[in-house]
Order: C-alpha cells, then sequence, then structure tokens
C-alpha cells in the first residue's frame, strides 16, 4: 500500500492553471506597499504604539534583521512600562532609551534593569540593529507568544572578567583580589564560581607547551577559585584532572561517542554528513564540539551559564543513571550540557579533555596553598612579596618541601576528595600526612623499579651495595588489604579494585596470616600456575578470567600469589623500614602455602657477584618470568665493600692516567644533562630524593661520588634502588621487521596525528600482508609530524589509499597507508591472539599471533617491503620462546633446594 507522501499522480492528472510563480514574485510585491521610514513613523522612540507596517525606507531587511528588529521594540516597550510602574515608588533614571547623539555615533545607551544581556551582532545586522536598544536576553521568559533571537555564543557582561584574567603570569605578581570584586558578585547571582573560568584557564593552559607557563596557570586559577569560592575548587580540581572520582570507586560516565554525536546533532543543527565530515577533520571529540558549536549562530533561548559546581554534578549524574531508561536519562543530560555551553570553548572542554598531569595538578596544589588561603582559613600562608625577593634558587627551595609533602599525601591516599578539604582546612603542613595517610581499602600508589638495559648497567649502578634479586613474574600486580575485620581488598597497580575477580586469593588470606597479625597491606605478583606441576603459564591464560562474578567452583584457572613487600601491620606503616626488614617481616609472620601463596624467588647479592646474577637471570627466563627485580637491600652503603672499591679506584689511579670524563648512561631529560655537567659539590645533599653519599667527606676519598639510594618504600616513585632487568630490554633480544599498513586519529595531544599505528608481516606464500599488532609506544613527536605529514588525508596524497585487498585485518582504521617502508620493532613476547590473522594455521588453527608490549625502533632505510618478516619467521620466533621453558625449567626445578636460591618458587 503506498503511503500519503508517495502517492502515484495519474493519467488524468491535470496540473494548475495558475503560472508558477517563485519567491521573488511575492518580495517583489512587498517591496511596492507603502514603505514608510522609522524616523517620521510613531513607534517605539516616543513610546506609542506604531503601525503594523514594518518596512524601511530604502532598505531591505533579512528575516534575521526583521526579526532583532521586533524584538529590539518589544522589549523597549517592556522597559518602557516597567518604569512607569516604578515612577511613582522612588525616582529612578529616565526610560531605556537611545538618544539622537548616541544613536548618529552608533553607540546605543541602554539603561535597564540588573542581569540585562547583550546580544552579539553579525556584521549584516549592524548596521541597523546599532541605531535600536539591545534586547533584554531574557525579556521573553514568563511570557507567551514572543520570539526571542539569542546568540548561542554571546558572553554575559557580567562574566567579562573570566575571559580576561592573566592566569598565565607569574604567582609572584598576580592578586586575585584585583579580580575577586567583580568575579564575586556575578558568581553569586549563579550559585558558585561559572564554568567560563574554568575554561579560561584551560585554554590558556592549552595555548603552551611550557610547563612552567601551566603550572603558573592551574596555581593562578586554583588561588582565585580558594579565595573566591572554595566550594567549587574541588570540582574543578576533578574536572581539570579529566576525572569525576578515583581509580578504586567503580563510577563510570558510560557514554559513548554516539551520545555526545547526537546532542551535537541537535543542539548544533548538523546533519549526519557534516557531523562526519568533522569527525574526519579533527578527529577529538572535543575540537568536535568546538567547530559544531562555532557554526551554531543563534538560539531561542540564551543558555544559562554553567557553573563547575553544575557541571561536575552533571558528569556525576550521568554515571549513576543505571536501569532502564537510563541512556535516555544522559542524553538529554548530555544536551542540556551542549545547550548551554556559551560559546565554542565552553563546548570543547565539556568532555573532559584536557587532563592535567598528576604532578602538574599537585604541584599546583600545594604552591597555590602556600600563597592563598580561603576566607574563613587561619594557616598561615607565605607573602608574594618576601617570595619575589628569592634568587630561583632559594625559591625552589620553598616551593619543594610543600610540593613533596602534597606528593607524598596523594601517594599514600590517591583521592582528591581526601586531599582538597584538608588542604583548605590547613593549608601546607605537616599535618597533612597525619591526615592522608594509609588507610585500608584504599590504595596507595605503587613504587617503581627504573630501567636498565642490561645486567652489565644494573650491577655498576649498584656497584659497592647489597641487593635482592627476585624474579620478576609474568603475572598481575596486586595490592592485599585486609582488616581487623577480615574484609579483604585486592586492587592492581592502576588502582582498579580486582576482588571479585579473584575470590579464590580472598578465601586463601585468613589460611596465610599467622598469629598476631590483625591488619596489613602486602604486595605481590598474581600469576596463573598449573597447581600440580607448579608450571608457571603466561599472563595471556590470566586475561582470559572474568572481571566480575567470579564463581569459586566455576575457576578455569588457577592462580599463586607470590608476595614481595609488607607495606602496613597492625596499624603501622612500614614504608620508611628498609627493605631487608620490611621482607624478613612478610616472611616470618605469614604461612607458605605452595602454589597457592609464596614469596617471589631470589637470592642476595653484591656488584661483585656478576656470574651469579647473569644465572640467575637465566633461570628466571627459562620459566617464562618477564626477567628480574634488583633491590637495594639497606639504606647505608656495605663499608666493606666500599673499602674494596676505593681501594681497587686508588690502585687505578696510580697505576694509570687519568680516565676520561664519562658520558651519561642515559641523559632522558634536560635536567639529567644539566646536573651532569655541573661540578660536584662538596657538601653531601640531604632530603627526600638525595643526589650524593651522605658519608662524611672525611672519610671518602676525592675521586668518587657515590649516589644514595634508600631502601625505603617510596609510593609513586621510580627510583634506582629498584632496577628492573626484562628480556625485552636486553640489547641482545630479538627484533621484528613489519610493514606500516594503517593507523587511526589520536586522542588528546595526539589528535593530529597517527596513533596507534598498524602492522603487519608477509605471507609468501599468498602474497598478503597479515596485520600483527598496533604500537603507540617508540615514537618521538617529531617523527609523528613526519609520519603524517607522509601518510596525509589530503586527496592529492598518494601515500595513502582505499582499502586494500591483500591486508588480512577485520577492523577498519581511520585510514590505509600504501605499504612502502619497514620498521623494526621490539616486543616482550610472541602471543596467541583471536584478533589477529597473522601466522593462523602455523602454530594453532583457531588464532593467530600478535606482540606483546610492541616498540618502535627505527625505519629499515636498508630495507624494501619485500625484505619484510614473514609468517614463518614470527611463528619460529613463538616456538623458539616456547622451546626455551622445558629444558630450563627443569634445570631450575633441579636446583629447587639451594640456599642461595632461596625458597622455592
Amino acid at each position: 500500500m503506498s503511503t500519503p507522501n508517495k502517492r502515484r499522480k495519474k493519467n488524468d492528472h491535470q496540473g494548475s492553471s495558475q503560472p508558477v510563480r517563485g519567491l521573488d514574485f511575492f518580495f517583489d510585491r512587498q517591496k511596492e506597499k507603502e514603505k514608510v521610514d522609522v524616523r517620521d513613523a510613531p513607534g517605539i522612540f516616543d513610546g506609542q504604539q506604531r503601525d503594523d507596517r514594518v518596512t524601511v525606507k530604502d532598505e531591505q531587511l533579512t528575516d534575521e534583521q526583521l526579526a532583532r528588529k521586533l524584538q529590539a521594540e518589544w522589549d523597549a516597550q517592556d522597559r518602557i512600562g516597567q518604569q512607569d510602574r516604578k515612577d511613582d515608588a522612588s525616582p529612578a533614571p529616565a526610560a531605556a532609551s537611545v538618544t539622537p547623539e548616541k544613536t548618529e555615533r552608533g553607540e546605543p545607551d541602554v539603561v535597564g534593569e540588573a542581569g540585562e544581556g547583550y546580544v552579539e551582532q553579525s556584521p549584516k545586522t549592524a548596521d541597523y540593529s546599532a541605531a535600536l536598544p539591545k534586547p533584554n536576553a531574557f525579556a521573553a521568559s514568563g511570557k507567551k507568544n514572543t520570539l526571542s533571537l539569542q546568540s548561542a555564543t554571546a558572553d554575559d557582561d557580567d562574566d567579562a572578567t573570566s575571559y580576561t584574567i592573566p592566569f598565565d603570569q607569574s604567582p609572584l605578581t598576580y592578586h586575585p583580589e584585583h579580580y575577586l570584586p567583580d568575579l564575586k558578585k556575578h558568581w553569586a547571582s549563579q550559585g558558585g564560581a561559572t564554568y567560563s573560568i574554568l575554561t579560561h584557564c584551560f585554554v590558556l593552559v592549552n595555548s603552551t607547551q611550557s610547563r612552567i607557563k601551566i603550572v603558573d596557570t592551574l596555581v593562578n586559577f586554583i588561588r582565585t577559585v580558594v579565595e573566591g569560592d572554595p566550594e567549587s575548587l574541588l570540582p574543578a580540581v576533578w574536572l581539570a584532572t579529566n576525572s569525576i572520582s578515583p581509580p578504586y570507586i567503580d563510577i563510570e560516565l558510560g557514554l559513548g561517542g554516539s551520545a555526545i554525536s547526537k546532542a551535537l546533532k541537535k543542539v548544533c543543527g548538523l546533519d549526519n554528513a557534516a557531523l562526519k565530515t568533522l569527525y574526519h577533520k579533527h578527529g577529538d571529540a572535543g575540537d568536535v564540539a568546538f567547530e559544531a558549536k562555532k557554526r551554531q549562530s543563534l538560539t531561542l533561548r540564551k543558555p544559562k551559564p554553567l557553573t563547575i559546581k553544575g557541571v561536575y554534578e552533571s558528569m556525576h549524574k550521568i554515571a549513576s543513571a543505571k536501569g532502564h531508561g537510563s541512556q535516555e536519562a544522559k542524553q538529554r543530560i548530555v544536551e542540556r550540557l551542549v545547550q548551554d555551553a556559551r560559546g565554542a570553548e565552553e563546548s570543547r572542554y565539556i568532555h573532559l579533555r584536557i587532563g592535567a598531569v598528576k604532578t602538574t595538578m599537585l604541584i599546583a596544589l600545594s604552591r597555590a596553598f602556600l600563597l592563598s588561603r580561603p576566607p574563613n582559613a587561619d594557616f598561615t600562608t607565605k607573602p608574594t612579596a618576601e617570595l619575589a625577593k628569592l634568587n630561583k634558587h632559594d625559591l625552589a627551595e620553598v616551593y619543594s618541601r610543600g610540593e613533596e609533602l602534597v606528593k607524598a599525601c596523594f601517594a599514600r591516599r590517591p583521592n582528591y576528595n581526601d586531599l582538597v578539604p584538608v588542604l583548605l582546612d590547613i593549608g601546607i603542613s605537616d599535618e597533612l600526612l597525619v591526615r592522608c595517610g594509609l588507610a585500608m581499602h584504599i590504595p596507595l600508589r605503587p613504587m617503581l623499579g627504573g630501567i636498565t638495559r642490561d645486567l652489565g648497567e644494573m650491577l655498576a649502578k649498584l656497584e659497592g651495595r647489597e641487593f635482592s634479586c627476585e624474579y620478576k613474574y609474568d603475572g598481575q600486580r596486586a595490592q592485599v588489604h585486609c582488616d581487623e575485620n577480615g574484609k579483604v581488598t585486592i586492587l592492581s597497580r592502576h588502582l582498579e579494585v580486582m576482588t571479585e575477580k579473584y575470590p579464590d586469593l580472598v578465601a586463601l588470606v585468613p589460611k596465610i596470616r599467622g598469629e598476631g597479625v590483625s591488619s596489613f597491606i602486602m604486595e605481590g605478583e598474581v600469576v596463573a600456575i598449573d597447581r600440580e606441576s607448579g608450571e608457571l603459564k603466561p599472563f595471556q591464560i590470566l586475561a582470559n578470567r572474568a572481571r566480575k562474578d567470579v564463581v569459586i567452583q566455576s575457576l578455569k584457572v588457577n592462580v599463586c600469589l607470590y608476595s614481595f613487600d609488607l607495606m602496613y601491620l597492625n596499624g603501622e606503616e612500614l614504608l620508611n623500614r628498609p627493605f631487608r626488614e620490611r621482607r624478613s617481616l612478610l616472611r616470618s609472620l605469614f604461612i607458605e602455602i605452595p602454589n597457592h601463596f609464596s614469596w617471589v624467588k631470589s637470592m642476595d647479592a653484591t656488584s661483585a657477584d656478576g656470574e651469579a646474577v647473569s644465572d640467575f637471570f637465566k633461570q628466571a627466563l627459562g620459566i617464562k618470568c618477564e626477567g628480574i627485580m634488583v633491590k637495594v637491600l639497606d639504606n647505608l652503603l656495605n663499608p666493606e665493600l666500599l673499602a674494596e672499591m676505593d681501594a681497587e679506584d686508588l690502585m687505578d689511579e696510580v697505576s694509570a692516567p687519568p680516565p676520561p670524563k664519562p658520558a651519561p648512561t642515559a641523559p632522558s631529560s634536560k635536567t639529567k644533562k644539566k646536573a651532569f655537567k655541573s661540578k660536584p659539590k662538596s657538601k653531601a645533599i640531604t632530603g627526600p630524593n638525595p643526589t650524593e653519599d651522605p658519608t662524611p667527606e672525611a672519610s671518602k676519598p676525592t675521586n668518587t661520588r657515590r649516589k644514595a639510594l634508600l631502601a625505603t618504600y617510596e609510593p609513586d616513585k621510580r627510583l634506582d634502588s629498584w632496577l628492573k632487568v626484562k628480556k625485552d630490554y636486553n640489547t641482545t633480544a630479538d627484533t621484528i621487521d613489519l610493514i606500516p599498513v594503517g593507523a587511526w586519529h589520536g586522542s588528546g595531544r595526539k589528535n593530529a596525528w597517527w596513533s596507534p599505528i598498524l602492522l603487519a608481516c608477509r605471507n609468501e606464500e599468498n602474497g598478503t600482508l597479515e596485520v600483527v599488532t598496533k604500537c603507540i609506544s617508540g615514537f618521538t613527536d617529531v617523527f609523528y609530524r613526519a609520519n603524517k605529514e607522509r601518510y596525509s588525508e589530503d586527496e592529492d596524497c598518494t601515500n595513502t589509499i582505499a582499502r586494500p585487498s591483500y591486508v588480512e585485518y577485520a577492523g577498519t582504521p581511520h585510514v590505509w597507508f600504501e605499504p612502502q617502508e619497514v620498521w623494526e620493532m621490539a616486543f616482550a613476547d610472541v602471543t596467541l591472539s583471536p584478533t589477529y590473522t597473522a601466522a593462523r594455521g602455523l602454530v594453532s588453527e583457531e588464532r593467530g599471533l600478535s606482540l606483546r608490549f610492541p616498540r618502535f625502533l627505527r625505519v629499515r632505510e636498508d630495507k624494501g617491503i619485500e625484505e619484510a618478516s614473514t609468517n614463518e619467521f614470527l611463528a619460529g620466533l613463538y616456538r623458539k620462546q616456547e622451546a626455551r621453558a622445558p629444558v630450563a625449567g627443569a634445570t631450575m626445578r633441579g636446583k629447587g633446594g639451594d640456599e642461595e636460591d632461596g625458597d622455592e618458587g
């Protein structure tokens, strides 16, 4: 049955006898009507009713101009009526009017009630509407049958201060009190600090790559909010760090790209084609929203100013919406946010895309509270005038104490909900560590190990020290919390709760807790294991475990917890105890259950035991470990080792000329380069991260300069007191030559580049390219820019092509590359993959092979694509990897009882 809008014409259809007339016919008739000059017609200027004929002599008005003109006249009449009603109550200024003198100059003199807004004008209407009173942005509220055209990007005059504050100047010359009177007046009418001031801060942060400027900008913004509206500080910090809660609290926005797209289409009037074009051009959701909002010129409702608290609460409402109808509720909130965003910049940052680095935010908070405090607080601050007199070095020392204190607090309790209220209460004080110390079921940020290229470099760094070598198992790092009531929480290294994933470990905790242990925080590695043979399984097996609703009875993958540290015991922090003492408490107070719970396999050594350490490293690789972790046992150097080392140094000095000045091992930053170039000072440096040996100067020879490495547990720090030596860091590790065949738009900072990049190997039998992996590691910004220019999206670029038939891949990248380069890649492991097809049938009939932790090394200029690695080569790497385990494992098990190797793992 045909639908009404698609009816067929009958054969006897008779068209209309009237001539077809276009739009010009009707507008020409309108021109021929009686023309009345606005200056001669009675109307808004003398308060009388004007004639319904709305034309202007010798001037054609567009629909927009006509609507603006009518709206201005209606608003002026309303103001005149309101003014007449007020005249009897009290003297008041004259009714809103435009004086002839100002009309001639094009400067409207509007006198109205407080809160009256101005509408942004386009060049087309500026010539006419300049002679009319500006319409009240809220004139239409509460009235029926009144049309109000407003600019979608108009700024409220009362909020003009927010866009002009110089947050990017030095905190020592910035004074919040200069801007707070105007800001507070506006904030009071809106219910808190407006989102516009946070957006202004974001714009300044994104306009520079200078870390100093970024920190200064955040410091000045925080100071302004602290002194003007302290209640908005916590929401502002969350929004600036691109999140709404800490990782261990299960709150997710649950918003996909479709919700944002729908909101942009509905609010900004875009169709699918226009939105798709914007996404292809810009890639990042925030940039797309920015461009879409720029194109929205007018709206029937003036946007209600967003507040910082309001945006944060909206995000929480989105995250907490559950059950039937939740998606519709989320969609409405998103649309309202996009609609109320005043201007393109606010729309850009609604999408939580600035992501201030955690360290930068903590530094900014510490400096801000050193200089400012809330109105009702009584803690002391540093006057900027005094700090301005200090030199750069002394100023850095003043800042550093507060920075280390705030960082230490956040590392122990990584939640701004805990940190920010305490800062508002007591400022920068030693009490911070007491009120933000370790707490049960709240993860502390893990300590990290420094990276070494090989065993030789590791031994050189730890010369003169005793250390422990531990197997670095191929599993998942876990923190286990157990309180006095027996409640157990298991958390990942990324601070996410994994308790539901490991119910078998939760049930194990009461069995491993020895007498006298009431509460503890333990750290270890969860590894998949064969309970009968004790054989370790690769991480891929462990990854197959479900994350939620895991039932012990249905478990197919067994695990063992290999513990290596104890940070909290019976209500007392152990972080400041040396590693040797923490390890002793762990092994003496907890009960080992083979293949369920144990401690990591380890051996103690010194830099003189290079051969034994090398054998231990090979044994670790033999049972499918990633490598070894090396940890300093004590805070102090071993005097005997130091004496031997110094004696050898002295002998070398006598028998040989002075050696040339050594080059830095791995100058990864400008700071390291400067430190190397500067002359070593004779005075020992003390503090949280000293760089010299604290041994008295008299007891040290003049030709040595030993670096102090503490054996304490330092949360959220990567120090050389822990070193990791992994097989993929080894300079002799295998590499593979792959062909880049496609890529996706990057996100955030990388949105202008290609990242990740899709790589493939060759299949010599059928001439196809089989995709192996995606890579995001090992690239520099210079490389990214050059790569984007090489594989441009421009139509005339021949390096990007349509989907090729010879590439085997089920997914669809944003762009396909013309195969022409060979890249050398490093990796940790070759793994079975259900996604990638490379070498399928050579190792497994159902799965292909992929690379774990791929890392770009270099472009092989000496190789063409016909010389890239084949799928057979990839399969050979996998077989080689698997073949190492049985023999080495048997050898290792044969040494199981050897005391030097420690307890059997």
